[in-house]
């Protein structure tokens, strides 16, 4: 983890948040500015910058968070109707936080493009 990171902050409890599932490999938290009626953040514990710096060894902690992703989709009923999955990378991509991140949205019709 890294110390000044907001969302090694989240998954090590140093700043609270809704959270929705925890493991020794990720962690699962709601949205604090949400954009659907579901909006879930699903982070690895490990801190890793974004998609550009993933190494081959961080492969089985990527399918455990999207695992994950499908099994909270059943949960909270989104995976009849749909859902999105969501990660921003880098500046151009929108990444605001940089810790990688995923976003499962739904609830709602989603629209494309994104607004």
């Amino acid at each position: 983890m890294s110390e000044n990171c907001l969302f090694c902050k989240i998954a090590n409890g140093s700043i609270p948040s809704k959270k929705v599932y925890e493991d020794d490999e990720i962690f699962v938290f709601h949205d604090i500015t949400p954009v659907a009626p579901l909006h879930l953040l699903l982070i690895p514990k490990k801190h890793i910058k974004s998609l550009n710096e993933l190494e081959v060894a961080d492969g089985a902690i990527l399918g455990n968070i999207f695992l994950k992703i499908s099994s909270l989709a059943r949960e909270f009923g989104m995976s009849e109707k749909g859902y999105r999955v969501v990660n921003n990378t880098g500046e151009f991509g929108g990444q605001s936080v940089h810790h990688i991140h995923f976003h499962l949205l739904g609830g709602r019709h989603l629209t494309w493009p994104p607004g």
